[in-house]
């Protein structure tokens, strides 16, 4: 589903993506988007941040309250800090304006691999943690918690590599799946995921920082 309140950007990214071999349906307001997401969920929703309406930060925050549907959030917005917000209200993925119509189209087909993609494991298990990889379900400390899209990749990515440090670059590469990219992306999944698997948040005793090289991750707690 794209949304997009200007109706030139919206005809040509959709006529772009239908070339591409994706099925679409278009809105050019939030209000009758999230009406139609609330009735049937689509495998992805590209968002426009700012529509009349509901906003694409609003559309984001209503749709994480019932769904791990994949997102990306274009912006016109170019400060990192606008754009960290997006990612904190639940997207998944952003791209800023102008952008490249192709790499739009290989993120979205990204989203939409990982999405439909299962693990050879049919189940993970590490310590306190536990991964369904067929429903894509996920446990920490013995509670089902709810993953966005993106936080399941990082949760499943970091479950498969403990132990050892593991760069932002390489993050964006392997979960992303971007040959380069803006670090705090990675820093905001962090801090949610952070917020879903740790006892204390701010103390974090499974998901570390290593200051200069990125993140450890330990399966026992080492606090």
């Amino acid at each position: 589903m794209l949304i997009e309140d200007d109706p030139t950007v919206r005809t040509v990214v959709a006529d772009y993506l239908r070339a591409a071999g994706l099925d679409l349906i278009e809105y050019g307001d939030g209000t009758r988007a999230a009406a139609a997401v609330r009735e049937r969920i689509p495998d992805l929703l590209i968002v426009d941040r700012m529509l009349p309406g509901t906003s694409g930060d609003e559309l984001c925050r209503e749709v994480r309250g019932y769904s791990d549907v994949p997102i990306m959030m274009l912006t016109a917005l170019s400060s990192v800090d606008q754009r960290i917000e997006g990612l904190e209200h639940g997207a998944d993925d952003y791209l800023a304006k102008p952008f490249s119509l192709r790499e739009l189209q290989l993120r979205a087909e990204a989203l939409l691999r990982r999405r439909t993609a299962v693990g050879t494991a049919a189940m993970i298990v590490q310590g306190d943690f536990r991964i369904d990889a067929v429903h894509r379900r996920a446990w920490a400390h013995e509670r089902e918690i709810t993953l966005t899209a993106r936080e399941y990749e990082l949760f499943l990515y970091l479950l498969a590599n403990p132990g050892r440090d593991i760069g932002r670059d390489e993050l964006l590469r392997e979960v992303w799946g971007w040959g380069f990219g803006d670090p705090s992306t990675v820093t905001v999944h962090v801090r949610r995921l952070r917020e879903k698997i740790e006892p204390d948040p701010r103390f974090p005793c499974h998901l570390k920082t290593v200051w200069g090289a990125g993140y450890q991750f330990f399966v026992e707690a080492t606090c």
